[in-house]
């Protein structure tokens, strides 16, 4: 016989109490203590007053710090958008796959959070540099069509110019994807795994091309997991800070660069707080659209 927790309290109390604690201790109140900063005063060089100001979140809706979040949300949107549209068709791919290779493919998917983060961003930079893969791959064949256009008689290429692939916005979205590929492709494969095939059988029995059954009847049925790939995508590339940090340029600092800055050299952790809190507030935004379209399509379902 099943027992609910109202008859069984103190041994629901016995399994809950140990993690709640934990969540409290060392995530409710370290962000209780930096949201109470938001609303503080530097007094010294260590001493924070809390005055209950709301100045630091005057200063964050500057147009210059305004003009970093946007720029944040058009990165952190256009590497969601590439996952996305990369993504797919690899996750398509693994959910048809045999059972055999589908297992090796999510090893391959999964292979890249076995190697630390920082590791994967200085191989990045030894791709993408001026003397990088890239660019050596490039003079490779650049060279090689300038010598047969010289041994069929016509004019020879000049001298390769190395492309500038790195310290730009270019090398930030590049970065992110890279780093944030496998979090579109699992909720991605995940739905696409469980969805019904013989309404695909249906739809191509009934004279629909494959491309019309894969955006008509494959993309629909695989919504919520494109919200969820699209949600735990944009969020953490909102909030990157090491991939803008080495690959970016100067031109190139997301909003967690900025909060960085304000901790750590400009000892202003009241501004620090306040920017990280609107950072916050934009993804619990973030997830409530996601919520509200998930309700709004399990309703029309």
């Amino acid at each position: 016989m099943e027992q609910t927790w109202k008859q069984a309290k103190a041994a629901f109390a016995a399994i809950s109490i140990p993690p709640i604690a934990w969540l409290f201790l060392f995530f409710l109140a370290p962000l209780a203590v930096v949201w109470a900063y938001s609303f503080g005063e530097n007094t010294g060089p260590v001493t924070i007053d809390f005055t209950g100001t709301f100045s630091n979140y005057a200063r964050a809706l500057e147009p210059l710090y305004l003009q970093i979040f946007w720029k944040s949300i058009i990165i952190a949107g256009a590497t969601t958008l590439l996952c996305l549209v990369i993504g797919f068709p690899v996750a398509l791919a693994i959910a048809f796959a045999s059972p055999k290779m589908k297992a090796w493919l999510l090893l391959l998917i999964m292979l890249p959070f076995w190697t630390n983060l920082l590791i994967r961003t200085f191989a990045l930079i030894a791709v993408l540099r001026e003397q990088g893969y890239v660019n050596f791959t490039l003079e490779w064949f650049w060279n090689n069509t300038s010598s047969l256009m010289t041994m069929v008689g016509m004019q020879p290429l000049g001298e390769f110019e190395p492309l500038t692939l790195l310290y730009n916005n270019f090398a930030v979205i590049v970065g992110l994807v890279y780093v944030h590929l496998p979090f579109m492709v699992l909720p991605l494969y995940s739905a696409l795994d469980r969805m019904d095939r013989s309404l695909m059988e249906a739809s191509l029995d009934l004279g629909a091309g494959h491309m019309r059954t894969i955006l008509s009847v494959v993309v629909p049925l695989a919504a919520p997991g494109i919200a969820s790939g699209v949600l735990i995508t944009f969020i953490p590339a909102l909030g990157s800070y090491l991939t803008p940090d080495l690959l970016g340029g100067t031109d190139s600092q997301m909003i967690a660069n900025v909060i960085e800055r304000q901790f750590k050299r400009a000892n202003d952790w009241p501004f620090g707080a306040a920017l990280s809190f609107l950072l916050m507030y934009l993804t619990v935004i973030a997830i409530f659209v996601q919520a509200m379209l998930q309700r709004r399509s399990d309703r029309r379902a």
